[in-house]
Formats: C-alpha cells, structure tokens, sequence
C-alpha cells in the first residue's frame, strides 16, 4: 500500500498511547511490500494461525503481506490507528494500482499488515470497496479511516497532498476527478485485537 501522504501537522500521540506519532493517511495497493521489507514468510503463518482457529473461512491464495505508509515510523503509526481499534478504512489512488501492475484487492480478501520493522501485527479482512473520484468521499469514511482528528476536512486536506506527490511521482495531474479505491476492513486476528 504505496500512497505518500502526510497531513499538514500531525498532533502527539496522547499519554500513554501506544501510537508513534509521524506521517500516516496511507494505503498501498494489494500486492506491494510497503516502505520497509516484510517478513512475507512470518505473514504468511500468522494467516495460518488464523485460518486454524477459524476453519470455517476458506483459504486465499491471494493473502498479501504489507505494510502501510512510506516510512517505518508511519508504518508503525498507521498499525496504531488500527491495532486501537480507529482505523477501519482506507483509500489508496486507482493510478497508482496501474501503474504498479496490481490488481484490485478482492472483496473478502484477507491481508496481512505489518509493523515498521516488517514484522506481521495483524490479519485485515476487506469487508467492503468502492471506487469512485476524490471529491466523493464523506465525513463517514473519513471517520472510519481513523486516522487524527477524523474529520473530513483533515481527510481531504491529508489525502490531496498525498496524492499531489504520488501524481508528480506517476507523471500525472492531481485532479478531484481522480478515481480512489476507497476499502473498508475489519480487523480478525489476533484474537485479543479482532472487532
């Protein structure tokens, strides 16, 4: 999940919190590695830790292993709106899927999401997609995206700067025009964690 963007500010992590502070609003499409390298081979027997508590749910062979943001420290900051239970959706550039070659991820697909160090902390499930231009997101899927103050003027004030460097980087213009995949997900394992 590949998006580059950093709000304008970013507040402190509250007392206490478990949640690093750095640059987050990020997503990369299905099948990128993230910022740093992932242990794809721990991922991959977190998702068979899974599917054995859970035998009910069908094997995937198209679970990634992936981490969130541009940089370790926004890797771990991304999984901390998640593993707190605030982060729920996520919206990455369409242009950036063809660019990259990679597919849409598959509704019901699982992924694995991992720290900044590239460890595996947790199995997503994709529970819904939608693809549609920027300047269709709302207030709700900025709140479930999680991520500071969770509004929609932080979402879309984050988002387009994030998307500004990813055009420039593609050689594109950023329009609001630009199709978004827009996923929400929910969290499965580990069982202490999941919703």
């Amino acid at each position: 999940m590949s998006e580059d963007p950093t709000p304008p500010t970013a507040p402190a992590a509250p007392a206490g919190s478990a949640t690093p502070v750095g640059p987050a609003i990020s997503a990369a499409p299905a099948g990128a590695a993230g910022p740093v390298p992932v242990d794809r081979a721990a991922g991959r027997r977190m998702y068979d830790d899974f599917l054995a508590a859970h035998p009910e749910v069908p094997r995937r062979d198209d679970t990634e292993v992936i981490c969130f943001g541009d940089t370790p420290a926004a890797a771990d900051e991304i999984l901390g709106f998640i593993v707190t239970g605030a982060k729920r959706a996520t919206a990455t550039l369409v242009a950036g899927y063809h660019a990259s070659g990679d597919p849409f991820p598959p509704l019901g697909a699982y992924w694995v999401c991992c720290d900044g160090a590239g460890v595996p902390r947790a199995v997503l499930w994709t529970t819904e997609l939608r693809l549609g231009p920027f300047h269709s997101v709302d207030a709700r899927f900025a709140w479930d995206e999680g991520e500071y103050d969770r509004t929609l003027a932080t979402w879309v004030d984050g988002h387009r700067a994030a998307y500004e460097r990813q055009c420039a980087r593609l050689g594109i213009e950023f329009s609001e025009d630009l199709e978004i995949c827009f996923e929400r997900f929910t969290l499965v394992w580990p069982p202490d964690l999941a919703d």
